[in-house]
């Protein structure tokens, strides 16, 4: 019954794939994100490790944001949580609440969003990464995009495309702003060289002609400073910007290792996609996927414009952020994580130096036979020879922030306690890593070294089979050991 005319107009009967890539896209990276914690937070922020959250929530009078750990913590609990919220995920990825009333998708995904946004208000460095608000934002507002009893509420649809829009023209923006390399065609020359974590395919791409770098830059730009308003044209135009969209994210993904951040972008792109569009590039998709839901009932409509209420008021600083010159990246303007401000790579790093952890059984560090033996990490380059891994959209937290150290400050609290958990040959921090060259012993110093890596041209490749040309640079961390 719709005594006012409202609810047909309300009803994106022609966005059912859409939903479903959303509700099952957006869970399935939250089943990823809830893995990472329950692998990675015990050892890097659990009560024993780099950067305790017991101690956090002592010295810490009021966190960022709100947090079901604000009344303590216990890595017990951090687990019921995880394993909780890893449940919730997947039963959305098999479309198990969906099945039911509007209500129960939208219980699961504010569960999802309340325990990841618990998460990330206690992780302090390690969850300081744009794309873990990006989830938050993301598991908050697909939260009502209803059930399959009910067609997809169009203002909701249009707040995915709102939050595309802040993601990719924030980050072109950021970028027109930001290094003079992203203007003068030059950052795609660096950039899968130095990016956070290369993966099987950076080298071929660095080594690609310097023509087709310039083009790749000119691309983004056309993607993200112009495409982007093109998602808000409902049908063919909207569905072939989201096309756009994807097919660049998807080049993201086969060249570096980024986390979630070009899935969930691919994932949140996909709303714009009509199911006519599916059905023309796919003629075995019917079109009428939407029309067996009955007509919104007016409880739902009533919630559903609440929050797009809601979501709108939030929206006007980071629209003036858009168009701020001193437009802020990766920020959030409200403590539960809503509407937030989004970009990455301003600047591009020129040169990759790595910092390499050694450590040595033997007694006189200085004593020049002391055999120093090297620290394999996951993801982050190390062994020149080796391959990278492709590990996106599984986040290695540890190797980010590892790639950060010679971009900032050279020393990190986290990173003294790195170092003794190394030469207590603390077993859970050792499982973070991806080589331990004393297989449990203790060493008796350890060091850090600074590096500067290249890709090997394909003539020195040849020639070394190596894929990394590496130069000592400087000492950063004189041996240090337990006394």
């Amino acid at each position: 019954m719709d005594p006012f005319g409202w609810l047909e107009w309300f009803d994106a009967r022609d966005y059912e794939i859409a939903r479903q890539v959303l509700q099952r896209g957006v869970g399935a990276l939250a089943v990823v994100a809830f893995l990472s914690t329950l692998n990675q937070f015990r050892p890097l922020l659990g009560e024993h490790g780099l950067l305790p959250v017991p101690e956090l929530l002592r010295l810490a009078p009021r966190l960022r944001g709100p947090s079901l750990f604000r009344w303590g913590y216990s890595d017990r609990r951090l687990v019921g949580l995880a394993v909780t919220g890893l449940v919730l995920a997947a039963s959305v990825v098999l479309g198990l609440p969906q099945l039911g009333p509007p209500w129960l998708p939208m219980l699961v995904f504010l569960a999802l969003w309340i325990g990841y946004l618990s998460i990330v208000n206690v992780g302090q460095t390690f969850y300081g990464f744009g794309w873990e608000m990006l989830l938050c934002e993301a598991l908050f507002t697909v939260a009502f995009l209803g059930s399959e009893q009910v067609p997809p509420p169009l203002t909701i649809i249009v707040a995915v495309w709102w939050l595309v829009f802040r993601l990719e023209f924030g980050a072109g923006m950021i970028k027109i702003r930001g290094g003079r390399e992203w203007r003068d065609l030059t950052a795609l020359m660096y950039h899968h060289e130095t990016q956070p974590m290369p993966n099987p395919l950076s080298r071929q791409a660095h080594l690609l002609p310097r023509w087709f770098h310039r083009g790749e830059v000119l691309g983004n730009h056309f993607a993200q400073l112009v495409v982007p308003f093109l998602l808000f044209v409902p049908g063919p135009v909207g569905s072939a910007a989201a096309a756009i969209v994807i097919l660049t994210q998807l080049w993201l993904v086969i060249t570096g290792n980024f986390a979630w951040l070009n899935w969930i972008t691919i994932v949140l792109a996909a709303s714009a996609i009509t199911d006519s569009a599916w059905h023309w590039l796919i003629p075995a998709i019917p079109t009428d996927l939407g029309t067996d839901a009955a007509t919104t009932p007016i409880w739902w409509f009533v919630i559903v414009a609440a929050v797009t209420v809601l979501l709108l008021v939030l929206s006007v600083r980071p629209l003036q952020n858009l168009f701020s010159q001193r437009q802020l990246m990766n920020a959030s303007f409200n403590r539960w994580m809503l509407v937030n401000a989004y970009g990455a790579f301003g600047t591009v790093t020129k040169r990759r130096i790595e910092y390499v952890i050694e450590g040595t059984l033997g007694e006189f560090p200085g004593d020049p036979d002391t055999e120093w033996r090297e620290y394999g990490f996951k993801g982050k380059p190390g062994d020149v020879r080796a391959v990278p891994r492709q590990w996106a959209p599984y986040h290695l937290r540890l190797d980010w922030l590892m790639w950060f150290l010679p971009l900032g400050r050279r020393w990190e609290p986290w990173l003294e306690m790195l170092l003794l958990r190394l030469l207590e040959a603390d077993a859970p921090t050792l499982r973070l890593l991806a080589d331990d060259p004393f297989d449990g012993t203790p060493p008796r110093w350890v060091r850090v070294h600074a590096y500067h890596y290249r890709f090997a041209t394909h003539a020195e490749f040849r020639e070394t089979r190596q894929r990394w040309i590496r130069t000592f640079q400087r000492e950063i961390v004189p041996p240090a050991g337990l006394r």
